[in-house]
């Protein structure tokens, strides 16, 4: 019969990972291990051996067979007494169904395993198309102790805690996969593990991970709440770090953890950069690049994207290129200059006039009965792009987009043109939200920055008015409303799925203006399909969140 244990060392492993790369995981593991020999029990979180979200690659029978014969080996190896493992993986079952898993693993063998009940599906998740759901979970009893293991999206509803409270478990044990959105963090915390805490009088861990994965990035933020409801632990956001945590059986059987140190996360817009800085630099450097190369216009979202890029990687990896045209102010050449001045970037500097008479003698009979419209506007940011393209197909660096969700909402980008690249930092960033970053770097260094200096862009940058310069006195406000205003429409009709009337009734702006936004978002949506991917910020993402039809009739006005 197992002793019963009357005190506790946790370590929770605030970890980043490698989606698919299962050894690189597990030797990760094994190297927590090894610095904490002393810890009862180890924390990793949700589905680590693999990775999270490992999407549709987790069907491949292979993957399975891999992470069950790996689950193995880390089993086998804590026959040397040293401290148990709690490791998310993946199994399936005699009739092939897979679940998302975690293993207890301890004395040489996996103790417990336990699937998880709730699978999401909705906004980024799609759990349900790979997985089946698991029957509500029973208790794992460990050296005495009664642990409920639910498995993320079981702790954000109250029946798994609940149920596992019934069966009389003394302490929850939360491994997750939560990827950041703005003021999420909070609310894990107050809202909802604080809830299953209140709920159930038992103390609980909450395990999140860091780092990014394509859209999504992962922002920690682990704590740890006692019974009375009280966080007596903190961990950093956006870091890595592994905290033992000490815990102790009181004269009435209940678990209490030890106070130790409680983080502040971030505050916004220092939150946003922090994502966007983490999600460029895991996807640049997991998929290999040397770096990055972006068009450095003298505006705003290249200026901030620059900065976010030598930030994320350092500047030395971080090459901006000029393109001017006729329509080019001096103003955006100096300006564009500066910024890679204060960066430290490189700047270099082609002049596509050439390209653009060539395109015009190409198409000269073709357009002689026609007037000089967008097309021509669409045909210098295409050749952009193709130069930009080019300069990366030859040395290598992946090729920044600087696009704002703004335009993109509005379908005020050229597709194949400034949309070309492969990432795009400010994707789910409304233009006041670029506004907003772009004065909060220019005063302050990020913490996690590669580029310790400030500012990063001359002041002119952010208070001149926006400007795609490609015709004579171009502005962003000729053909759409100011961006606080616009903002505000899209925030509803993205955000909260609202109609032209609903944002009416709210705003009271004129519902003609309105309703052609909503028309523009509707036919924008085929541009949209065709953007590179970009860190997701909000709950209503243009990707993986909000996946309208192309072609559709409907309008709320």
């Amino acid at each position: 019969m197992t002793d019963r244990a009357e005190t506790l060392s946790i370590l929770l492993a605030q970890t980043t990972q490698a989606v698919g790369d299962l050894a690189a995981n597990a030797a990760a593991m094994r190297a927590v291990r090894a610095r904490h020999r002393g810890a009862d029990l180890i924390l990793y979180p949700e589905l680590q051996l693999i990775g999270y979200p490992p999407e549709d690659l987790v069907l491949k029978p292979a993957l399975a067979e891999r992470a069950a014969a790996m689950l193995a080996d880390l089993a086998a190896e804590t026959a040397d007494g040293g401290p148990a493992m709690l490791v998310g993986s993946v199994e399936r079952d005699a009739d092939g169904r897979l679940y998302n898993i975690v293993a207890l693993l301890d004395g040489g063998r996996v103790v417990a395993t336990r699937r998880k009940h709730e699978l999401p599906n909705y906004g980024t998740f799609d759990e349900k198309r790979v997985f089946a759901a698991g029957a509500l979970p029973s208790i794992v009893e460990w050296r005495g102790v009664k642990l409920g293991l639910p498995i993320c999206e079981d702790g954000w509803f109250p029946a798994v805690c609940a149920h596992l409270a019934g069966q009389g478990a003394e302490l929850l044990i939360s491994v997750n996969g939560s990827p950041y959105e703005i003021d999420k963090d909070d609310r894990r915390l107050a809202q909802v593990f604080g809830s299953r805490v209140a709920e159930t009088g038992l103390p609980l861990i909450f395990l999140n991970r860091v780092g990014g994965q394509d859209e999504l990035v992962f922002d920690g933020c682990s704590f740890v709440l006692n019974a009375d409801g009280a966080a007596v632990h903190r961990l950093v956001d956006w870091e890595e770090e592994e905290r033992l945590t000490h815990w102790a059986r009181g004269a009435d059987g209940r678990w209490t953890c030890a106070p130790g140190a409680r983080a502040e996360w971030e505050a916004h817009p220092a939150d946003i950069y922090s994502a966007m800085i983490v999600s460029l630099r895991d996807y640049v450097e997991r998929n290999r690049f040397p770096g990055v190369v972006l068009g450095l216009s003298g505006g705003i979202d290249s200026a901030i994207c620059a900065a976010i890029a030598a930030d994320a990687l350092g500047p030395e990896k971080v090459w901006c290129v000029m393109l001017p045209s006729r329509f080019t102010s001096q103003d955006s050449l100096d300006d564009a200059a500066g910024c890679a001045a204060m960066i430290g970037a490189r700047l270099d500097s082609i002049a596509i006039a050439p390209a653009v008479e060539a395109f015009d003698t190409m198409l000269t009979d073709s357009f002689a009965d026609r007037d000089v419209d967008t097309t021509e506007e669409n045909v210098q940011s295409r050749i952009r792009g193709l130069a930009l393209m080019a300069l990366s197909n030859k040395f290598g660096p992946m090729l920044l987009t600087t696009g704002n969700k703004s335009e993109m909402s509005v379908g005020y980008a050229t597709i194949y043109g400034d949309m070309a690249g492969g990432y795009n930092p400010l994707k789910d960033a409304y233009k006041t939200t670029v506004f907003a970053l772009a004065r909060w770097r220019n005063a302050h260094v990020p913490r996690l920055s590669r580029n310790p200096v400030v500012p990063v862009m001359p002041d002119r940058i952010i208070t001149k008015p926006p400007s795609a310069e490609l015709r004579p006195d171009q502005k962003d406000q000729d053909s759409l409303p100011p961006y606080d205003d616009l903002d505000r429409m899209l925030h509803m009709l993205v955000e909260e799925e609202a109609s032209v009337d609903d944002v009416v009734a709210r705003h009271g702006f004129d519902r003609d203006a309105v309703t052609r936004i909503e028309r523009l978002l509707a036919i924008a949506e085929y541009k949209r399909r065709q953007a590179p991917p970009g860190v997701k910020l909000s709950t209503r993402n243009f990707g993986r969140d909000r996946r309208y039809p192309i072609t559709h009739g409907f309008r709320t006005a």
